[in-house]
Protein backbone atom coordinates (compact mmCIF):
# COMPACT_ATOMS: atom_id res chain seq x y z
CA UNK A 1 0.00 0.00 0.00
CA UNK A 2 0.93 3.39 -0.66
CA UNK A 3 -0.53 6.02 1.70
CA UNK A 4 0.24 9.60 2.46
CA UNK A 5 -1.11 11.24 5.71
CA UNK A 6 -1.28 14.70 6.28
CA UNK A 7 -1.55 16.51 9.62
CA UNK A 8 -3.02 19.84 7.98
CA UNK A 9 -4.28 21.26 4.52
CA UNK A 10 -3.17 24.77 5.55
CA UNK A 11 -0.04 25.92 6.74
CA UNK A 12 -0.14 29.88 8.38
CA UNK A 13 0.76 32.19 5.89
CA UNK A 14 1.11 30.15 2.90
CA UNK A 15 -1.83 28.72 0.25
CA UNK A 16 -4.03 25.39 0.43
CA UNK A 17 -1.47 22.45 -0.15
CA UNK A 18 1.53 24.69 -0.68
CA UNK A 19 3.46 23.33 2.35
CA UNK A 20 3.08 19.55 1.04
CA UNK A 21 3.49 20.30 -2.89
CA UNK A 22 6.95 18.80 -2.96
CA UNK A 23 6.02 15.61 -1.36
CA UNK A 24 2.58 15.40 -3.40
CA UNK A 25 4.42 15.81 -6.62
CA UNK A 26 6.51 13.14 -5.73
CA UNK A 27 4.23 10.75 -4.22
CA UNK A 28 1.96 11.47 -7.07
CA UNK A 29 4.76 11.08 -9.69
CA UNK A 30 2.78 9.14 -12.58
CA UNK A 31 -0.48 9.86 -11.27
CA UNK A 32 -2.78 12.16 -13.44
CA UNK A 33 -6.48 10.91 -12.51
CA UNK A 34 -7.27 11.68 -8.96
CA UNK A 35 -10.50 10.95 -7.54
CA UNK A 36 -11.33 13.63 -4.60
CA UNK A 37 -13.78 12.92 -1.63
CA UNK A 38 -15.24 16.37 -0.04
CA UNK A 39 -17.53 14.33 1.95
CA UNK A 40 -16.15 16.51 5.15
CA UNK A 41 -17.45 20.04 3.90
CA UNK A 42 -20.87 20.89 3.31
CA UNK A 43 -20.31 22.76 0.08
CA UNK A 44 -19.04 19.72 -1.74
CA UNK A 45 -19.35 21.68 -5.26
CA UNK A 46 -16.93 24.69 -3.91
CA UNK A 47 -14.83 21.81 -2.11
CA UNK A 48 -14.15 20.03 -5.29
CA UNK A 49 -13.36 23.35 -7.57
CA UNK A 50 -10.65 24.61 -4.53
CA UNK A 51 -9.14 20.83 -4.72
CA UNK A 52 -9.27 20.85 -8.91
CA UNK A 53 -7.94 23.86 -9.13
CA UNK A 54 -4.73 23.10 -6.55
CA UNK A 55 -4.14 19.71 -8.61
CA UNK A 56 -3.95 21.13 -12.28
CA UNK A 57 -1.39 23.28 -10.87
CA UNK A 58 0.75 19.85 -10.20
CA UNK A 59 -0.27 18.53 -13.74
CA UNK A 60 -3.42 16.34 -12.22
CA UNK A 61 -6.63 16.23 -13.85
CA UNK A 62 -9.55 16.15 -10.67
CA UNK A 63 -12.72 14.67 -10.23
CA UNK A 64 -15.02 14.35 -7.06
CA UNK A 65 -16.16 11.17 -6.22
CA UNK A 66 -19.62 10.13 -6.64
CA UNK A 67 -19.35 6.52 -6.20
CA UNK A 68 -17.90 2.82 -5.96
CA UNK A 69 -17.76 2.26 -9.72
CA UNK A 70 -15.77 5.70 -9.98
CA UNK A 71 -12.87 3.93 -8.49
CA UNK A 72 -11.72 2.12 -11.46
CA UNK A 73 -10.86 5.21 -13.19
CA UNK A 74 -8.78 6.87 -11.05
CA UNK A 75 -4.71 6.56 -10.46
CA UNK A 76 -5.18 7.89 -7.10
CA UNK A 77 -7.48 9.15 -4.13
CA UNK A 78 -7.30 12.26 -2.10
CA UNK A 79 -9.80 12.46 0.78
CA UNK A 80 -9.91 15.94 1.78
CA UNK A 81 -10.52 17.45 5.52
CA UNK A 82 -13.37 18.90 7.19
CA UNK A 83 -15.45 16.95 9.69
CA UNK A 84 -14.13 13.80 10.45
CA UNK A 85 -18.03 12.62 11.72
CA UNK A 86 -19.48 13.92 8.07
CA UNK A 87 -16.74 12.32 6.15
CA UNK A 88 -17.02 9.06 7.25
CA UNK A 89 -21.13 8.75 6.98
CA UNK A 90 -20.98 9.93 3.65
CA UNK A 91 -18.21 7.48 2.94
CA UNK A 92 -20.38 4.60 4.16
CA UNK A 93 -23.29 5.95 2.94
CA UNK A 94 -22.35 5.50 -0.21
CA UNK A 95 -20.64 2.08 0.27
CA UNK A 96 -17.19 4.08 -0.48
CA UNK A 97 -15.56 2.26 2.63
CA UNK A 98 -14.61 -1.27 1.27
CA UNK A 99 -14.42 0.19 -2.40
CA UNK A 100 -11.53 2.75 -1.10
CA UNK A 101 -9.82 -0.15 0.65
CA UNK A 102 -10.21 -2.88 -1.77
CA UNK A 103 -8.49 -0.35 -4.28
CA UNK A 104 -5.47 0.88 -1.70
CA UNK A 105 -4.48 -2.78 -0.91
CA UNK A 106 -4.32 -2.94 -4.63
CA UNK A 107 -1.90 -0.68 -4.95
CA UNK A 108 -3.78 2.59 -5.87
CA UNK A 109 -2.01 5.27 -3.92
CA UNK A 110 -4.12 7.28 -0.78
CA UNK A 111 -3.78 10.46 0.45
CA UNK A 112 -5.34 12.53 3.43
CA UNK A 113 -5.35 15.63 4.81
CA UNK A 114 -6.83 16.10 8.76
CA UNK A 115 -10.41 14.36 8.54
CA UNK A 116 -9.15 12.20 5.50
CA UNK A 117 -5.66 10.98 7.72
CA UNK A 118 -8.52 10.21 10.53
CA UNK A 119 -10.06 8.35 8.60
CA UNK A 120 -6.99 6.48 7.60
CA UNK A 121 -7.05 4.54 10.70
CA UNK A 122 -8.96 1.24 12.42
CA UNK A 123 -11.71 4.01 13.40
CA UNK A 124 -12.27 7.57 14.07
CA UNK A 125 -11.70 7.28 17.82
CA UNK A 126 -8.67 10.31 18.27
CA UNK A 127 -10.69 12.67 16.09
CA UNK A 128 -11.42 16.21 17.88
CA UNK A 129 -14.26 17.28 15.58
CA UNK A 130 -18.31 17.66 16.88
CA UNK A 131 -20.04 14.83 16.21
CA UNK A 132 -22.81 17.13 13.97
CA UNK A 133 -24.19 13.92 11.97
CA UNK A 134 -23.95 10.21 13.46
CA UNK A 135 -22.25 7.73 11.13
CA UNK A 136 -23.34 3.51 11.07
CA UNK A 137 -20.35 3.37 13.62
CA UNK A 138 -16.66 4.30 14.11
CA UNK A 139 -15.04 1.90 12.03
CA UNK A 140 -13.15 3.34 9.43
CA UNK A 141 -11.18 2.65 6.40
CA UNK A 142 -7.87 0.85 8.50
CA UNK A 143 -5.68 1.35 5.43
CA UNK A 144 -2.93 1.44 8.49
CA UNK A 145 -2.85 -0.39 11.56
CA UNK A 146 -2.89 3.01 14.02
CA UNK A 147 -5.09 5.83 14.71
CA UNK A 148 -4.18 9.61 13.69
CA UNK A 149 -4.15 12.62 15.77
CA UNK A 150 -3.98 15.89 13.23
CA UNK A 151 -3.39 19.30 14.33
CA UNK A 152 -1.51 18.01 17.42
CA UNK A 153 -0.52 20.73 20.16
CA UNK A 154 1.52 20.17 22.69
CA UNK A 155 0.36 21.14 26.72
CA UNK A 156 1.00 24.59 27.12
CA UNK A 157 2.89 24.55 30.53
CA UNK A 158 2.18 29.16 30.99
CA UNK A 159 -1.86 28.32 30.24
CA UNK A 160 -4.09 28.53 32.72
CA UNK A 161 -6.96 26.45 31.06
CA UNK A 162 -8.11 23.58 33.16
CA UNK A 163 -9.16 21.35 30.67
CA UNK A 164 -7.83 18.49 29.15
CA UNK A 165 -4.94 18.58 27.03
CA UNK A 166 -4.62 16.64 23.70
CA UNK A 167 -2.04 14.17 25.24
CA UNK A 168 -5.20 13.67 28.32
CA UNK A 169 -7.31 12.60 25.65
CA UNK A 170 -5.05 10.75 23.79
CA UNK A 171 -4.04 8.57 27.24
CA UNK A 172 -8.02 8.31 27.91
CA UNK A 173 -8.36 6.48 24.48
CA UNK A 174 -5.69 3.93 25.09
CA UNK A 175 -6.98 3.28 28.29
CA UNK A 176 -10.00 1.58 26.55
CA UNK A 177 -8.32 0.63 23.47
CA UNK A 178 -5.07 -0.67 22.26
CA UNK A 179 -4.36 0.78 18.50
CA UNK A 180 -1.10 3.37 18.51
CA UNK A 181 -1.70 6.52 18.05
CA UNK A 182 0.49 8.55 16.07
CA UNK A 183 0.27 12.83 17.29
CA UNK A 184 0.51 14.37 14.04
CA UNK A 185 1.90 18.28 14.51
CA UNK A 186 0.54 21.17 12.13
CA UNK A 187 2.79 21.05 8.70
CA UNK A 188 3.90 17.52 9.62
CA UNK A 189 2.96 13.90 7.21
CA UNK A 190 3.91 10.79 7.98
CA UNK A 191 4.63 8.24 4.51
CA UNK A 192 3.92 4.55 4.16
CA UNK A 193 5.02 3.00 1.07
CA UNK A 194 6.66 -0.60 1.29
CA UNK A 195 5.69 -1.58 4.63
CA UNK A 196 7.58 1.82 5.58
CA UNK A 197 6.69 4.37 7.31
CA UNK A 198 8.88 7.52 7.41
CA UNK A 199 7.70 11.22 9.56
CA UNK A 200 7.87 14.80 7.47
CA UNK A 201 7.40 18.20 7.71
CA UNK A 202 7.20 18.43 11.49
CA UNK A 203 7.62 16.34 14.53
CA UNK A 204 5.17 14.01 16.04
CA UNK A 205 4.68 12.46 19.04
CA UNK A 206 3.09 8.43 19.21
CA UNK A 207 1.27 7.26 22.20
CA UNK A 208 1.15 3.72 22.80
CA UNK A 209 -0.84 1.29 25.03
CA UNK A 210 0.86 1.39 28.61
CA UNK A 211 4.19 2.78 27.36
CA UNK A 212 5.51 5.98 27.74
CA UNK A 213 4.91 8.37 24.68
CA UNK A 214 7.41 8.94 22.26
CA UNK A 215 9.05 12.21 20.63
CA UNK A 216 9.90 11.96 16.97
CA UNK A 217 11.33 14.64 14.56
CA UNK A 218 11.21 14.32 10.48
CA UNK A 219 12.95 11.81 8.75
CA UNK A 220 12.67 9.05 11.57
CA UNK A 221 11.24 5.89 10.62
CA UNK A 222 8.02 5.12 12.77
CA UNK A 223 6.90 1.57 11.23
CA UNK A 224 8.06 -0.30 14.61
CA UNK A 225 6.81 2.17 16.79
CA UNK A 226 3.08 2.61 14.79
CA UNK A 227 2.79 -1.50 14.07
CA UNK A 228 3.07 -1.22 10.00
CA UNK A 229 4.15 -4.13 8.73
CA UNK A 230 7.46 -4.48 6.78
CA UNK A 231 7.31 -6.30 3.55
Amino acid sequence: MRVLLISNSTQYGRGYLDHVEAELRDFLSGARRVLFAPFALFDRAAYVAKARARFEAMGCQLSGIDGPAALDTADAIFVGGGNTFRLLKALQDLDLVPAIRRKVREGIPYVGSSAGSNVAGPTIKTTKDMPIVEPSSFEALALVPFQISPHYLDPDPSSTHMGETQEERILQYLEENNAPVLGLREGGFVRIEDGAARLGGAGARIFRKGQPPVETKPGDALESLLGVEPC
